[in-house]
């Protein structure tokens, strides 16, 4: 699928873009790949990475962008030739879209815009943006803007004419050790001699996903896609009470109060999307809801419409991690800091 293809990553120097820069070489024999980002420190330090970890053949076929989504003409300049792009780059953190929140909406909202004229333009032929839980039913500004994205990713697929460009949508939850991430922050106050971990409410739980889980749920999307669905991985579900005793066996929990905009559980399909969405195997997709979507043209063979009004979300799972089992899944991941 992406041999000898030309392929871009926005936000290719975070978490998930190393991991599926890796991952792409490790599959496939690209022609290119693009790395777009604003931050030249991160960018210098990504290229040294791959200098140890690629081959000198492999390492030729890295360019590096520096760019931002906000700024359409760079990105135009970018996409000119490419194949595939993956739209990692967002403004991420919570608290900080909630006090800059028109920040946030020209990273989330107005470079998604960018991203799919630019696209379409350019003649990308597919696109897949990565969405997160937050964008469903979402309750605090990261989540709002996600979910627009969203919608506009989905919606543009019914004005790519003859252009072809294929817009779809992957949708995570935290992913397990990525920068940012709790178990990060855990580990961090580990290592200086905490013998207790905070936790905002012990109620909460949360999906186990991987870095791994997530590149391949891309590389699904990339070939399964014909525009408009939002992929969805099943994955365990966790407590965090449990995480803490399989980082900190001997240590304490301390409440202390669930914050603005953070959920108890994470939710990945809502009981509305129920009766667009269809079950294949390990994963599901949501259809769009849209006149212009044709069943006969868009529709994926041997999926199964789930039960209405069930939803999938972390605290409603029927598969569950426990601490031993987390355990062995942190001896298994990479912790960003």
């Amino acid at each position: 699928m992406l041999n000898n293809a030309k392929i871009l990553i926005t936000g290719g120097t975070g978490s998930f873009g190393k991991k599926f820069i890796e991952a792409i070489f490790n599959k496939y024999n690209p022609d290119k790949v693009v790395i777009l980002s604003r931050d030249e420190y991160k960018q210098f330090m990504v290229r040294q990475m791959f200098e140890k970890k690629l081959t000198k053949k492999q390492f030729s076929k890295l360019r590096f962008f520096i760019g931002n989504v906000r700024d359409r003409e760079r990105l135009y300049r970018a996409f000119k030739g490419i194949d595939y792009v993956i739209h990692a780059a967002a403004m991420k953190q919570v608290p900080a879209c909630e006090y800059n929140p028109k920040e946030a909406i020209k990273t989330n909202i107005n470079g998604a815009m960018n991203i799919i004229d630019a696209a379409l333009d350019c003649g990308v032929k597919k696109v897949i943006a990565l969405s997160t839980d937050k964008a469903v039913n979402p309750i605090n500004l990261y989540g709002g803007t996600k979910l627009v994205s969203d919608k506009l990713f989905i919606a543009a697929n019914s004005y790519k004419g003859e252009k072809g460009t294929v817009f779809s949508v992957v949708r995570y939850g935290n992913v397990a050790g990525s920068r940012g991430s709790v178990i990060p922050f855990f580990q961090k106050l580990i290592d200086n001699g905490a013998t207790e971990l905070p936790v905002t409410d012990i109620r909460m739980t949360r999906f186990w996903m991987t870095l791994e889980k997530a590149s391949e749920l891309v590389f699904k999307a990339l070939d399964e896609s014909k525009g408009g669905e939002t992929f969805v991985f099943k994955n365990e579900s966790f407590k965090i009470t449990e995480l803490v005793k399989a980082m900190l066996p001997s240590g304490k929990i301390k409440e202390v109060g669930i914050r603005t905009g953070e959920k108890l559980h994470e939710r990945m399909i809502t009981s509305d999307d129920s009766r667009m969405t269809y079950e294949y195997g390990d994963y599901y997709i949501i259809y769009p809801d849209f006149e212009w979507w044709n069943f006969e043209e868009y529709f994926l063979p041997g999926g199964k419409l789930i039960e209405q009004g069930w939803e999938y979300n972390s605290g409603d799972n029927s598969e569950w991690l426990d601490a031993k089992d987390l355990k062995k899944a942190l001896d298994e991941i990479e912790i960003g800091y």
